[in-house]
Parts: C-alpha cells; sequence; structure tokens
C-alpha cells in the first residue's frame, strides 16, 4: 500500500493574493481554481513536487487561521540560486543558514502575504537525482501556465 502526501491546505484570508502570490512570486503552478458557490479555492503545484497546496474556503473551515501554519519545507538543489530567484519576484527570503556542512544542512525561509511560513532546504543531490524525474511528471493543470 503506498501512501503519498499529495494536498497541504494553507490558511489564507485572500484568495485572489495568495493564487497571485503563489504563481508569480513562488513560481508555483495553478493546477485550478473551483467555485461553485459554496466554496472557492485553488490547488497550486511546486515545479517538481508530487504534493500540491490548496487555498481558500478549506482551510477555514476546517479550524484554520490564516498564517497560522509554519515548517512548511520545499527542497532544492542550490540554496543561493532559490533564494535569488525568490528576492528577484518580491519575496522577503531571509538569509541562508548552513547548521551542517553536509547536503541538506542549508536553509532559508520565507513567509507568504498571510505569514504562514515556508522552509527551503538544500539537498544537492536533488540537482542530478530529483525525486519525480522531469520526463516522469504530470500535470492536472487546467491552466498550463
Amino acid at each position: 500500500m503506498d501512501w503519498t502526501l499529495e494536498v497541504v491546505v494553507v490558511p489564507v484570508s485572500d484568495l485572489d493574493r495568495a493564487i497571485t502570490f503563489y504563481r508569480e512570486q513562488a513560481g508555483f503552478h495553478l493546477d485550478h481554481r473551483t467555485s461553485n458557490g459554496r466554496m472557492d479555492f485553488a490547488q497550486l503545484t511546486p515545479t517538481g513536487s508530487g504534493c500540491s497546496i490548496l487555498v481558500g474556503d478549506a482551510a477555514s473551515s476546517q479550524g484554520m487561521a490564516p498564517g497560522s501554519l509554519r515548517g512548511l519545507q520545499l527542497v532544492v538543489s542550490d540554496a543561493q540560486a532559490a533564494r535569488q530567484e525568490l528576492l528577484d519576484r518580491g519575496v522577503d527570503a531571509g538569509e541562508i543558514t548552513v547548521f551542517d556542512e553536509r547536503d541538506g544542512g542549508t536553509f532559508f525561509s520565507f513567509p507568504d502575504p498571510d505569514g504562514n511560513t515556508w522552509t527551503v532546504q538544500e539537498m544537492k543531490v536533488r540537482a542530478d537525482n530529483p525525486l519525480i524525474p522531469p520526463d516522469a511528471r504530470i500535470s492536472y493543470a487546467r491552466d498550463p501556465s
């Protein structure tokens, strides 16, 4: 039995602002936005990830306050390049900290507009050995951008 984590709910106060931030500043892909009168939410996925985030009404229905999520972790092969990419897109990315010189010991963090915090871990091994190889990636995006 495979048990895969594929969606994490991120509590936000403004869905349009969250979509703009995660698409244009964090570089996530918009998989879909769904509105049906009772719910309004969007699912977005970081490039190369098998796990998406869900922003919108779902968080408040589960009692999650906007900005209350801490410790979400993204993994990149080059922390310096990833941090610079975020800074270039206007994200308030923190300084890089090296806790351990071995692979996996380098980190930085950034908040979303509501204050949910993300940690970015450098795993240089991911450059040559991504968890999901590019030729195996699929997209469920209705919006291909």
